[in-house]
């Protein structure tokens, strides 16, 4: 019966490599004998997978959703593989995706005592934006993410922690005096937020229309360095979460930094799981992230 696993292997490589040959060589098996078990997975679906042509393998719209299902099945299937190999959580290999904008700041701490409790679990860890973390843990690519739950429907949902937003000015910028900002203060003023496959981004854009402020269309921001830095040639005011705020912002000598406080001025931060992963090890890996939290002095959500 078609798809094999096999082949599934086979589809999802070509379309990663773009080419037949080389996806042949890395998978270790003959370019005829690849070529033909993907044209018989292609007769017996009725289906055209890839577009072949001399700039090398193209995937078809038929095809993406193909690699795309077939990466969830052949994940699970490993997953399966390694929890029967295995007695450690997620089979001894925890594929965890993250916002950069949480990772660098809460991860340390709380790697540190997960690998105290689970000396023999490997944590393997990606930053990545909202958008791609949803599509990894959907595909299987991730077993677990730490993102904004808002996003991310149909997942096992542990909460974790709110996130208060901070503001970045220019030192020279009329409000640059000020111990803190509100509502009243960013009227008519202009925002500068991530690009909107964030989740930062829209909630900057709830808070300028709560304010009467505009969000920048001269720019979108890739990380948030690069947010600090527009702010400091005064292109606008910058919003930045709380942890790389008080950690990075307030010592960064070309901003002035502080607190924005106004309603929903905040984000909320769970561990999220594929609805068909039942991993009872998420509970205690949820109370490890909090604990980092809390010492981190964030406003953890009750378990």
């Amino acid at each position: 019966m078609r798809p094999t696993l096999r082949q599934m292997e086979y589809v999802v490589a070509v379309h990663q490599l773009r080419s037949f040959g080389l996806a042949a060589e890395v998978l270790n098996v003959s370019q005829p004998s690849l070529s033909n078990q993907i044209a018989a997975v292609e007769a017996e679906l009725g289906v055209r997978l890839f577009e072949r042509g001399r700039a090398g393998a193209r995937t078809t719209a038929r095809g993406l959703e193909f690699v795309t299902r077939a990466r969830r099945i052949l994940s699970e299937v490993e997953a399966l593989r390694a929890t029967m190999r295995s007695d450690l959580p997620f089979g001894g290999r925890l594929r965890l995706g993250v916002l950069p904008s949480i990772g660098p700041y809460l991860l340390p701490q709380a790697v540190r005592a997960l690998h105290a409790e689970e000396p023999d679990l490997r944590v393997i860890v990606r930053e990545e934006n909202t958008l791609s973390l949803d599509e990894g843990i959907r595909n299987g690519r991730f077993d677990a993410i730490i993102s904004t739950p808002e996003d991310h429907p149909n997942t096992i949902q542990h909460p974790l922690f709110t996130e208060p937003l901070w503001v970045a000015v220019a030192h020279d910028h009329p409000l640059a005096d000020r111990d803190r900002l509100g509502a009243a203060e960013l009227a008519g003023q202009r925002l500068l937020t991530l690009d909107t496959g964030h989740r930062l981004a829209r909630i900057v854009y709830g808070i300028a229309g709560a304010s009467g402020a505009m969000v920048s269309d001269d720019y979108e921001g890739t990380s948030l360095d690069s947010i600090v830095l527009m702010a400091a040639t005064g292109a606008g005011i910058g919003i930045l979460p709380d942890l790389f705020a008080r950690r990075q912002g307030v010592h960064r000598s070309e901003v002035r930094v502080m607190p924005l406080e106004m309603p929903d001025a905040d984000r909320r931060i769970s561990l999220l799981l594929p609805m068909d992963r039942s991993e009872s090890f998420a509970h205690r890996l949820a109370g490890t992230l909090r604990d980092a939290a809390d010492r981190l002095e964030l406003d953890i959500i009750a378990a």
